[in-house]
């Protein structure tokens, strides 16, 4: 989120500015070519379906090469990065875990040399022992309580949060039961259908087949028409209606639950920054399959590109360092502070983190975590939340950010991101992205990305989540081969090299039209491409 204006821009960067705001183009010479930053072009919406090989990778691919709003990601690797030699940059992932061992992520985890595998001793004296590729601080916790249950489990002290907290988990778990009826009923539902079809999947035309005048197949038969009739074509009832029992069943027994204790299994004082030893080497948790996030995570950024497997990785010269801190519920502040202080400290220049929650009550560790990255030179990408909320609004401040106040920001290293689908047009914001004209910084591609997940699979997820990691994938990418710039000239650069949004774009579920410049501070689409031309002149000047 950045509402000041930025400290080194140059004047390149102004002639980029200038040039997509008139519809005109500015070029730069690179490497013998004259390469020209990407404007928005006249004709942008897509005649035809996306194909199954575009979507895989479609946030790779170029508004006016294939007018799919991608990050030029493809563009950049043939017309700018191609002949040349980047470093090697360690991108910090502080999320669920990872499957360090996926197929897709070979040569792309970081590896503490310092440290020598197995022995049971601490040999780099940081005090982690046996911390090979990076650290879990949750040891063998899974699920856990939202913040809100956490606050109002304690006494009420009177205080405004316990209030606030109070009434919003009325408010979650009122929705919550209602949630678990439907669910309910829909698995009946299917369960209906699937007897009568004689098998567990099915698509909307084997509906056809039952003719049965019993009312609760007719009934069960009319609603799932429905049902997939608002579904996209690759909608499997077994599979996703599963998955959305597990979400609503894991928001009541874990999440909302007062009696649920998912810390004590850890050991520590989540009350005190300074019991920092717990947790353990396993970086993917006690349930590898429980790491799919960080796992799509990573990949998004990392993955091995051009070997068929999969989709590709936004960076190529990267070692991703796992850090395990965010558990299936609201993470834990003392969790996410220490998670990017063991980042930093182990030579991270770019930190991801997916995760978000309103309330934080030991937020001064988490901002002092951030501090202490801006002092050692480390980008953080955050990503901006799911509520479809404007988070300008103190009422859904989410958490971690970089303003005290939700207005002023104390270092200049966070850039905050939400999310976009692949039709440019009035829709392309994500109807579940959060925005802000101050607290969120740009947009990118966060619907329907595919990438790795636990156990050498695949999966299309979406979600801020999947935002910003392509976000710092780019960052990754300016690091390596323009190392000499700082966080702070690599957060303007990816903020200032953007493609504009439309003029008037919808917002969250209500689908509120709104100005693009009130959607975020830039307005902007992150570019790979623009942004790498960017970086060139700024590493030269």
């Amino acid at each position: 989120m950045s509402h000041i204006k930025p400290i080194c821009i140059s004047a390149f960067a102004m002639l980029v500015l200038a040039s997509c705001g008139a519809g005109k183009q500015a070029s730069i010479t690179v490497a013998a070519q004259t390469l020209t930053p990407i404007a928005i072009p006249v004709t942008t919406v897509k005649k035809a379906p996306v194909s199954e090989n575009d979507l895989k990778r479609w946030s790779h691919l170029d508004l006016v090469k294939d007018t799919i709003p991608g990050m030029s990601v493809d563009r950049a690797y043939v017309e700018i990065l191609k002949g040349k030699t980047g470093q090697k940059v360690i991108v910090g992932v502080v999320d669920s875990g990872i499957d360090i061992d996926h197929e897709d992520l070979k040569g792309k985890i970081w590896t503490n040399t310092k440290e020598i595998p197995g022995n049971g001793i601490d040999d780099d004296k940081n005090g982690f022992i046996d911390d090979i590729h990076g650290w879990n601080f949750l040891g063998d916790a899974v699920d856990e309580n939202l913040e809100m249950t956490r606050i109002i489990k304690k006494v009420d002290d009177g205080s405004a949060e316990y209030k606030n907290a109070l009434a919003q988990y009325n408010e979650k778990m009122s929705k919550a039961l209602e949630s678990k009826k439907q669910v309910d009923f829909l698995l009946d539902v299917h369960n209906t259908i699937k007897k009568a079809l004689n098998k567990s999947t099915y698509k909307a035309e084997d509906l056809k087949s039952l003719t049965s005048v019993d009312p609760k197949l007719a009934q069960s038969k009319m609603v799932m028409n429905q049902v997939f009739a608002n579904s996209d074509d690759d909608f499997d009832p077994e599979a996703e209606l599963e998955e959305y029992r597990e979400q609503v069943y894991n928001e009541l027994n874990f999440n909302l639950n007062k009696d649920f204790d998912g810390r004590k299994i850890v050991g520590d004082n989540p009350d005190d920054i300074n019991d920092n030893h717990y947790g353990n080497n396993t970086v993917f948790g006690p349930n590898k399959e429980k790491a799919l996030h960080g796992t799509h995570v990573a990949g998004i950024i990392a993955q091995l590109r051009g070997n068929n497997l999969g989709g590709d990785g936004v960076a190529e010269n990267v070692e991703i360092l796992p850090v395990r801190s965010v558990s299936d519920g609201d993470e834990y502040d003392k969790d996410i502070a220490l998670g990017i202080r063991y980042a930093v400290d182990n030579g991270a220049k770019v930190i991801n983190g997916s995760f978000g929650k309103g309330f934080s009550p030991h937020k001064q560790w988490v901002f002092d975590a951030l501090k202490y990255a801006a002092d050692k030179d480390v980008l953080i990408v955050h990503a901006a939340g799911n509520d479809g909320y404007d988070i300008d609004d103190v009422k859904n401040i989410s958490y971690p950010n970089d303003a005290q106040d939700n207005v002023k920001e104390f270092v200049d290293n966070v850039i905050t991101v939400g999310a976009i689908n692949n039709a440019y047009g009035e829709n392309v914001i994500a109807d579940f992205s959060n925005f802000g004209k101050i607290n969120v910084d740009v947009f990118a591609p966060g619907v329907k990305i595919y990438a790795s997940v636990p156990n050498n699979k695949y999966q299309y997820l979406e979600g801020t989540s999947m935002a910003s990691p392509n976000v710092a994938g780019v960052a990754a990418l300016i690091r390596s081969y323009y190392p000499k710039l700082t966080a702070s000239q690599v957060k303007h650069i990816l903020m200032d090299s953007g493609i504009l949004l439309p003029a008037t774009v919808n917002l969250g579920e209500d689908g509120a039209p709104k100005p693009a410049a009130e959607t975020s501070t830039t307005g902007k689409i992150v570019n790979a491409y623009n942004a790498l031309l960017m970086a060139e002149k700024m590493s030269k000047n």
